[in-house]
């Protein structure tokens, strides 16, 4: 009744089924634990957002790595800019992907230290993209900033390539130790994305919030390997039974035609 198991097309069936079943299982389990992954994610970036401001240095200092349960804590600093040493980040797209330019402004602070401020985004409307652009000024005198704290950037972490012989005054990345040498000074690990004072005429553009990734999607992408693993042996069996159903049906007929066919007995 089932020796049709043993055909070459339903052995070759079976093992696939086989081996279907153990590897949904396993992607339902990878899209688990990207769950879990991204949820803890946003967790760390919600409480660190919601955390209240600290002086800035409690967090970093030169030569510090901005670790993952530091970066997004809101942090302030009491010291003056230095635009003389202000420098663009080339690339970079604000809230409406236009592609302009991150200002980012060194911060004198009382001890002689320099913090990064990344002040916001300004567009590319210079005459040229060797030109240095208009950038408007920051507050004058000493000042009071907050920011979210940032992690220097890399290749790495950004994908977007450290190219030299940029112009003057231009940089693709916002890197702490590459600053420090440029300046001369004792530059403090990471940078800060300034949320505070707000900018005369909204312009530099504020850096957005982070955004919260989607891990409620790697939690259904794993109900929906799981339900796929349980649908294979289903689908083998249905196919199974109707294979046998069309077989018993084409004997049956193959049957009832040789009897039609056979001579009438005299």
């Amino acid at each position: 009744m089932y020796r049709f198991l043993l055909s070459r097309q339903w052995v070759i069936l079976t093992l696939v089924a086989l081996l279907l079943i153990p590897t949904m299982i396993r992607l339902g389990f990878w899209q688990m634990h990207r769950h879990d992954e991204r949820a803890a994610r946003n967790q760390l970036v919600a409480d660190a957002l919601a955390a209240k401001p600290v002086p800035v240095e409690r967090l970093t200092s030169p030569g510090h790595t901005v670790t993952r349960d530091e970066r997004y804590r809101a942090v302030t600093a009491t010291g003056t800019f230095d635009t003389a040493h202000e420098v663009v980040v080339r690339r970079r797209v604000n809230a409406d992907e236009t592609v302009g330019f991150h200002v980012l402004t060194p911060f004198v602070l009382a001890d002689g230290k320099v913090l990064l401020v990344n002040r916001g985004w300004i567009p590319a409307d210079g005459p040229s993209q060797t030109a240095f652009p208009k950038v408007p000024a920051p507050p004058a005198g000493k000042v009071t900033v907050t920011g979210r704290l940032m992690p220097d950037e890399t290749t790495a972490a950004s994908g977007i390539k450290d190219l030299k012989g940029l112009p003057d005054r231009q940089v693709m990345l916002i890197n702490s130790e590459e600053q420090a040498e440029r300046l001369g000074a004792e530059v403090l690990g990471g940078y800060i994305a300034q949320t505070a004072p707000e900018p005369k005429g909204d312009t530099p553009e504020l850096v957005g919030k982070p955004g919260s990734e989607d891990s409620a999607l790697n939690y259904a992408y794993a109900i929906q390997w799981w339900l796929f693993a349980a649908g294979v042996p289903v689908g083998w069996v249905v196919l199974v039974r109707r294979e046998r159903r069309d077989r018993t049906a084409a004997a049956a007929a193959a049957a009832a035609a040789e009897k039609e066919a056979a001579p009438t007995p005299v």
